[in-house]
Formats: structure tokens, sequence, C-alpha cells
């Protein structure tokens, strides 16, 4: 048959079933498509009421299709691609006219996404700044100049006009090699690093999905330059043999690489407490630890990961600005716990 998809941005899509057509409604359709539309779009359609049989609206993904019959797809009207300003609470470290520094919680999303095109700091941000915030980004990303998963609490700067962030951008390019640039970020790890402290030098790359991280031979075509400094803390319910339960980490990251310290960590064999990608392996070691212990871990379900300082120099004024905040409480809790061991 005629593709009738060729078109995919026309409003209205229309095709005839082959004398071959058989099965659930949503699986034909989404076979015939060819990959257009993923099965679960295609369910979606049909559950909205966006496609019709022979001239009535059906709703059932599972209606059986029959040879001949008439499909007609309404092709809903785009969502507006534009974030818009939500009252979303901000902790607010410093502000000027050039930039903002906050503290992220963990479970805020930084900016608008499949799947999170609200609620976002990025709306929170047009909120809080009005008009002000850099267009470099674009409407997506106002003024974000480095991201945290969602996940991942801790300190980051939002640019607010070009020229900061143009300047912001160059310094975390750099990765603070030459200039004042620090991060650093606080960990929780199962177990403890041979070393106390070292250099992960190991490139990542996709991990065959859209979002996980994997480390990557350096030849690979998608490998990219991830390195990673640490040194452990503090260590929790160590054993004469120097191993022990779990480590406080700092990390400090020579690179900006997604997922850089959680996939690291995990490469090394000390992935983070509570990571539902990288970690999962690694769940079951919660039943090692004393019952109270064992149930505030139970009961952390992110990762153990918190930005806690961030230094820069200020596109304005050239001075080296320094900010630091303290792990947010459920992190908190689960320290409290190892300490406890």
């Amino acid at each position: 048959m005629t593709d009738p998809f060729k078109q995919a941005e026309a409003p209205r899509k229309e095709l005839i079933a082959n004398e071959d057509a058989q099965g659930r409604l949503d699986a034909w359709l989404a076979a015939e498509l060819g990959g257009d539309l993923s099965r679960n779009r295609v369910k979606a359609l049909i559950e909205q009421g966006a496609i019709s049989i022979n001239g009535t609206v059906v709703t059932e993904p599972k209606r059986k299709i029959k040879p001949g019959d008439a499909l007609v797809i309404e092709m809903p009207e785009p969502e507006d691609p534009e974030p818009k300003g939500e009252d979303i609470p901000l902790d607010v470290l410093y502000e000027d006219d050039d930039l903002i520094v906050l503290s992220k919680p963990a479970g805020l999303v930084v900016h608008p996404g499949a799947g999170n095109w609200t609620g976002t700091l990025v709306n929170a941000l047009i909120h809080h700044c009005g008009d002000s915030l850099s267009g470099i980004g674009g409407v997506k990303r106002p003024g974000i100049v480095h991201r945290l998963d969602k996940e991942t609490s801790g300190v980051m700067v939002v640019a607010k006009n070009d020229i900061a962030h143009r300047h912001l951008a160059d310094q975390f390019a750099d990765h603070g090699r030459n200039g004042p640039l620090e991060r650093a970020y606080q960990a929780i790890v199962w177990g403890r690093p041979k070393g106390l402290r070292g250099t992960i030098d190991a490139a990542l790359g996709r991990a065959g999905d859209r979002t996980k991280r994997t480390v990557k031979n350096e030849n690979s075509d998608d490998a990219r330059e991830a390195i990673t400094h640490y040194e452990v803390i503090e260590r929790y319910g160590e054993k004469p043999d120097s191993t022990c339960l779990a480590s406080l980490v700092e990390c400090r990251l020579e690179t900006g690489r997604t997922h850089q310290i959680r996939v690291h960590m995990a490469h090394i064999g000390h992935p983070l407490v509570g990571d539902p990608e990288y970690g999962a392996a690694f769940k079951t070691k919660a039943n090692l630890l004393p019952d109270a212990a064992k149930a505030v871990v139970n009961g952390f379900h992110r990762q153990a990961l918190h930005a806690f300082l961030l230094a820069f120099e200020h596109p304005r004024t050239g001075e080296v600005m320094h900010f630091e905040a303290p792990v947010p409480d459920d992190m908190a809790a689960v320290i409290e716990a190892f300490e406890a061991i």
C-alpha cells in the first residue's frame, strides 16, 4: 500500500487496511506505520478518541482490525513547546542581575522534556525571574549552563543574561582546568574503594538506550572522555580486613558527562546507595545491615548523590564565588543510619 504518512506533520491521516490485516488495532497500526508512531503512542491516540474506523470513533486498542477497514487518525495539536512560569519554591543561595545560585532538591527535573513538560526548575525560574533569563539555551533551557539529574540534589548556577551565560558556559566547558571553576559532590557508595583516593579515567557512551550510559572503549564511535577524582571521607561498618559496608565519598569532576559519577563508581564496583539504574544489583546489600539502618536504606529511593560545592568566577566582577549546600534530610538520614552501625 502507499504510505499515507509521508507528510508527518499532517493533522489528518488516512489509510485502508489491506487483505492481510488482522489482530489488535494498536499492534497492527503501529506495525503498519513502520515506526512513525510507537505502539504506546498509537494506543494513547486510540484511547483519546483520535482514531476512527469506517466513520466510527474507536477507543479500544484491542479492537480487531479487518481487511478493508478505512482508518482516519486526527492528530492532536502539538503542545506549546515554550515553558510557562510556575510558582514552585526555590532555595536561593545568591542572586543578582547576572545570575542566580540555588540549591536544587532531589526530584526536581532541570528543564522540560519528554514526560516532564511542567513542574521543572525552568518553570520555577521563569516564574521567579520573569523575562530576565538568558536566551542562549533556547526556550526550553533558558539560563541553564549545567544540569543535575532529577534525583541528584545540590548547588546550581543559572545565567540571567547572554553575557553571563557565555562566560559561565566557557568555565563549565573548561571544567576548572585553567580557571577557578570547582564542582564537588558527596556520594554514599556500597563498600569501599581499594584506595582511599584515586582517579577514574574511563570513557562513557550510550548503553543501548536514550538515557543510560556505560563505560566504553575509548575507540568506540560514541566514547567521550570522562575523568572523576574521588576521596573516601568516612567508612561505615569497617572490618579488620579494611572492607566496610559503605562509604561516604567526595567526587570532583574533571569532565561533565551524563551520569558520570554514578557510572564511574559502579564501574569500580562501588555503586551509589539507592541508585535504581546502576546499583540495582546491590539492593540486597541492605540485608546485611542492622534492622534500623536497613529500614532507612530500603526507604531511600534515589541515588545518594549531592552536589555540595560549586565555585566559579562571576562573569561581571571577576570575583571567585564559592557556594556550599548541606546534604538534604533524606540523605542525611542515610548517613546517620550508617554512622550508627
